[in-house]
């Protein structure tokens, strides 16, 4: 099991390619914070940072206060709104649930880990500023994990506003998300999680409740140049702890183009890219065997470069268009699919950069045909 003393010795490249071992804030691992630490600590911390959500701030707070579960706090970080944030949250300062507080650092990352590092609870759930909890929602989570020790990790499933709508421009315009929603809502067992982890980020970040000390163990939010969700959930995975969802929806995850998904520039294509290279390239069988990747396509290219720049071993790609077959990308041959070697212990794991519906599903029955294993010896990475 990964632990704490564990987590200060595994290094992790920064952002000018060398390697340090993360920092946990004392904070995180140990919480709460001394100012509060008279205080009778719930058995729930809801952390929610926000910065300039004076449109939306107000409806989420009250999505948490009318929660059917009451044994919770409610941890609100202010990340230095220009807004009219400040005053809408301050009139929440007279309720005993709720603690209000200015980020002393910048940003999502410092506003999460000071906010965790005020909290006073075992069990930490997430929300965001435009997001609405469903009214059981952490009744739900709660029993999910006293009921499942083996869970580090419990998310639900979620609606996207907008998607059912008849509206053809508000359905064109969530076109993407429709697709990530249908996709991240089947994937609720931890199996089924952790091999799909390559694909996309598995968890709604404010969907999620999680043990204190799992996130401590692991090193906190880290700011590492891609989505600070998906770096915990890989490192977490890494750890081999468990992350589950409660297959029910219960929380409305809306869209719009202030969403940080859509704004911050760690959200991008190329940085989950980064994130998905530099956790392939720590798993034990992909550093030995090193990897074929199915797919000649631009996702899989660019994947190729990032883990040959990681130290990986690409032997090959496999691909089905006769043009590209015999031919060099890189440095690194073109195959028929029909030379995909059979499943044995030295192996190349095995990548599909075939996203598309229908072909995805190909290639893994070609894969499993092989006797590779999905989330052992072969990942799905688009």
């Amino acid at each position: 099991m990964f632990t704490a003393s564990h987590a200060k010795t595994t290094g992790r490249k920064n952002m000018m390619g060398k390697y340090d071992g993360p920092v946990i804030p004392p904070c995180i691992a140990t919480g709460p914070d001394r100012r509060y630490a008279g205080l009778m600590s719930p058995r729930v911390s809801i952390i929610l940072p926000v910065r300039n959500g004076s449109a939306t701030i107000a409806r989420s707070v009250q999505s948490c206060l009318v929660q059917n579960y009451r044994d919770f706090e409610l941890v609100i970080i202010n990340d230095h709104s220009t807004d009219e944030t400040g005053n809408i949250i301050d009139q929440y300062r007279n309720d005993t649930m709720v603690k209000i507080e200015m980020n002393p650092g910048r940003g999502l990352v410092d506003g999460l880990n000071h906010g965790i590092g005020i909290s006073c609870s075992p069990y930490l759930a997430r929300m965001d500023a435009d997001d609405i909890m469903y009214p059981h929602r952490l009744g739900k989570q709660v029993s999910f994990l006293d009921g499942r020790p083996d869970i580090q990790v419990c998310g639900c499933l979620v609606r996207i506003p907008g998607i059912a709508s008849g509206d053809r421009n508000t359905r064109e315009g969530l076109q993407g998300f429709e697709r990530y929603q249908d996709w991240i809502n089947r994937l609720t067992d931890p199996d089924t999680i952790s091999a799909e982890r390559f694909v996309e980020s598995p968890l709604v970040h404010p969907s999620v409740m999680m043990r204190r000390g799992a996130l401590a163990a692991v090193g906190g939010y880290r700011d590492t140049g891609w989505a600070e969700d998906y770096d915990l959930w890989l490192r977490m995975l890494e750890a081999d702890y468990r992350l589950a969802k409660i297959p029910e929806i219960l929380m409305d995850w809306p869209d719009s183009p202030q969403r940080l998904t859509r704004t911050d520039p760690r959200y991008s294509h190329e940085n989950f890219l980064r994130a998905r290279a530099f956790y392939l390239a720590r798993l034990p069988l992909v550093r030995v065997n090193g990897v074929m990747l199915s797919g000649a396509g631009f996702h899989a290219k660019r994947m190729s470069r990032m883990l040959r720049n990681e130290g990986i071993t690409v032997h090959a790609f496999l691909d089905i268009h006769q043009g590209r077959i015999g031919k060099m990308i890189g440095g690194v041959p073109v195959l028929s699919s029909v030379d995909l070697p059979p499943a044995r212990e030295t192996a190349p794991v095995q990548l599909s950069a075939v996203g598309q519906s229908g072909r995805r599903e190909k290639v893994a029955r070609l894969f499993e045909k092989a006797g590779y294993v999905r989330g052992r010896n072969y990942f799905c990475i688009a």
